[in-house]
């Protein structure tokens, strides 16, 4: 068994539900301690909702050393049904060349990988010509309240600089490494609630409904191109979630009708031009409305730099794969690491069963991640000293 998959199976095996992290973190720590690392909790949340959160760091002797994060978590999402698993969820099981449990695709295997490859490439560089740090939390699946945001606004506080950051999420399709996240789209939820006046249905004229009002305003919105994408990203995308409005009687026109919205916007637009776009359509139809908003996470994206060249070489030297960029997918703690840090990639083995009955992820997967992770660390070494060495 390679030491890769030994640590993704202790991971695995500890039952980490968010915001629980079952000695995760613990273990991780007792790996990286002996290599150099300074390693310090950054615990965070009430005592109902606990949230471990791990900040590591080996600093290295080369003057202006720059800094590489590798960003993860240790929580996963609830099992579902047990009794339809093959295997328990937290008893790591092969079958089929497979590696089954809650956890192998998102992401205790990248945990486990980023671990090793640092090692490995530790053995070989004593003294690195950047710093190696990792941020690790128990809340990515959760609120994402006391995880690694809490952590960046710690390490922004202090004044800690970072410069490349690389997250462990699934990103991959058919096999590790063909498909690499650079970016991400953010995300931008409002709860609109449309004034009315409830009456008696049959007598519409003393009434006003408040679904009725709101009709040509939800065409419009509907419609309406908020931007146009670019190379990197599809267009925003405005969609409803949920409409609710009526007392649940068949006679009665409803005096509010509240919707539940949310945007999915790339780097085109802004939390401001989406906000004020938005009025701008219900003041046409004059429309008289509460509105709150919560953002949930700004787009980022990496452009072609040091990063993203070291990556896509390593992940071509490793398996032979051109890969593939992407923004597309929900959001990650990457929108968190984008607050701090330049340059931010998502790199991880495939997402076919994240989060379902059955998760696993194949044995073949498991050491090319580790060794693109090692290999991104040489790359970095080599770009790093011969930077120095020009200087």
């Amino acid at each position: 068994m390679s030491r890769t998959l030994a640590l993704a199976e202790q991971l695995i095996a500890r039952p980490s539900a968010t915001p629980e992290d079952a000695g995760c973190l613990e273990l991780i720590a007792t790996h990286l301690a002996p290599l150099g690392f300074v390693c310090e909790r950054l615990d965070s949340g009430p005592d109902t909702f606990r949230v471990s959160n791990l900040w590591a760091i080996k600093r290295s002797s080369h003057n202006n050393a720059k800094t590489l994060v590798f960003a993860g978590h240790t929580d996963v999402v609830p099992t579902g049904p047990i009794a339809q698993w093959r295997s328990d969820p937290f008893t790591p099981t092969h079958h089929d060349g497979k590696l089954f449990g809650r956890g192998s695709s998102d992401m205790k295997t990248s945990l486990a990988a980023m671990v090793v490859s640092i090692e490995e490439f530790l053995a070989a560089q004593l003294d690195p010509a950047f710093n190696i740090a990792l941020l690790f939390t128990s809340d990515e699946e959760g609120p994402a309240v006391d995880g690694t945001v809490k952590v960046c606004e710690a390490l922004k506080a202090r004044g800690e600089k970072l410069d490349w950051c690389i997250v462990g999420e699934p990103t991959s399709v058919e096999r590790t490494g063909d498909m690499i996240k650079n970016g991400r789209r953010g995300t931008m939820s409002g709860k609109l609630t449309i004034k009315g006046i409830q009456g008696h249905i049959a007598y519409p004229q003393l009434a006003l409904n408040p679904i009725h009002a709101f009709a040509p305003a939800l065409a419009e919105l509907a419609q309406k191109v908020w931007d146009e994408g670019n190379e990197f990203f599809q267009p925003t995308s405005w969609q409803i979630s949920n409409i609710h409005a009526g007392t649940g009687a068949g006679n009665v026109i409803p005096g509010e009708c509240v919707v539940d919205f949310n945007f999915r916007f790339c780097t085109e637009s802004t939390v401001e031009k989406l906000q004020s776009g938005l009025k701008d359509v219900l003041a046409r139809h004059q429309l008289n409305y509460e509105l709150t908003w919560v953002i949930g996470g700004l787009p980022f994206l990496t452009k072609p730099g040091d990063l993203l060249h070291a990556v896509e070489n390593a992940i071509a030297d490793e398996t032979g794969i051109q890969t593939q960029l992407s923004t597309t997918g929900g959001t990650s703690d990457g929108r968190f690491m984008a607050q701090i840090c330049p340059q931010v990639i998502e790199l991880g083995p495939p997402n076919a069963t994240i989060h379902k009955i059955d998760e696993h992820i194949a044995l073949a997967d498991i050491e090319p991640l580790k060794n693109i992770y090692r290999r991104v660390l040489e790359r970095l070494h080599s770009q790093s000293s011969g930077a120095e060495h020009r200087a």
